[in-house]
């Protein structure tokens, strides 16, 4: 029996062969584009969306239609995007979600489904604490843990969400049992925040935009950027290389892709604009009003990128315990 994905790809394959021509002719783009987005309406997903759909609307001369496709815990909208017709007319944000689907056996996706296009932007973890944690460097977290494995609590998102995988990696990368700070499922980073400026729990790697706020008013402080370059917008906080020399690094991200499969010419033309977007006014003022850095890339370093972020997401999951794939 053929499935959707086989009758798309079939479907498509007719005109998959004179895409090329055509965008030589600057016939592509001749009508709209669909932008899927996995996630809900008013998040960062969406946010970021809505902001690069307007700005390729300038860029490719058509209307670009933000779509929200949620469910499956992102299955649904990314599945979208991987099982349409890999003509240029449809895109949409794949993000870190990707590299953790697979492992844990909620799809077969893996980001070898899509066409890398561009990274929109890393949103780096921080290893947060409250502001009157005894705590003044990441050293010292870490030296208390070793000595105290299982109590200290750390919070931020659900039980193998990005941020626990965040800090499960961190605690391993230095030789520690990656549940040595045992963790709390919360709604979200906000909520283990809240938690963690009450003292219900005692770390939050949650990150540092989501913090950005608590951060600024002095009620927490965060020992390091699992980055490996210091992040712009908060140029004191350390990198754990800096902080301890692991080389534990961790971002959620966003990116734009297509499906498998686009015409070269008509993916670097997709490329081409959405680096060029994300070069203007609009694109840095839209992330200074969210806290949010600046982290473009073309499609080759994007590719590179998330290879290796689910190589290491996988790892993680595995000790944790959480893969099954």
């Amino acid at each position: 029996m053929l499935t959707r994905r086989t009758l798309g790809r079939l479907a498509a394959a007719g005109t998959t062969a004179l895409a090329a021509p055509a965008l030589a002719q600057g016939q592509w783009p001749a009508r709209p584009i669909q932008f899927i987005v996995p996630w809900g309406a008013g998040g960062g997903t969406d946010y970021h969306s809505r902001t690069i759909a307007s700005l390729l609307e300038r860029e490719l001369g058509q209307p670009v239609t933000v779509v929200n496709r949620t469910g499956g815990s992102g299955v649904v909208g990314h599945s979208a995007i991987a099982e349409a017709a890999p003509d240029g007319y449809t895109i949409g944000a794949v993000t870190v979600e990707i590299g953790m689907m697979h492992w844990q056996g909620l799809t077969r996706l893996t980001w070898r489904d899509y066409t890398p296009i561009a990274m929109m932007n890393l949103v780096p973890a921080g290893v947060q604490v409250a502001a009157d944690s005894p705590w003044k460097t990441l050293k010292d977290m870490i030296d208390d843990i070793r000595a105290n494995p299982g109590k200290y609590k750390s919070s931020g998102t659900g039980q193998g969400g990005i941020w626990h995988l965040a800090i499960a990696g961190l605690l391993q990368s230095v030789g520690l049992p990656p549940d040595a700070a045992p963790w709390i499922p919360s709604d979200g980073a906000a909520s283990g925040l809240r938690e963690l400026v009450a003292g219900g729990v005692h770390i939050v790697p949650c990150g540092i935009p989501e913090a950005a706020t608590l951060l600024r008013a002095g009620r927490v402080r965060s020992l390091a950027a699992m980055m490996p370059a210091r992040v712009p917008a908060f140029p004191d906080i350390p990198t754990v290389k800096e902080a301890i020399g692991s080389d534990w690094t961790l971002a959620s991200y966003l990116s734009v892709m297509g499906p498998k499969g686009m015409p070269a010419p008509i993916a670097r033309r997709l490329e081409e604009a959405a680096l060029k977007a994300m070069a203007s006014e609009e694109w840095k003022k839209a992330m200074d009003a969210r806290g949010f850095g600046l982290n473009p890339m073309p499609a080759a370093e994007l590719a590179a990128f998330v290879e290796k972020s689910d190589r290491d997401l996988g790892g993680v999951m595995k000790a944790l315990g959480l893969a099954k794939s």
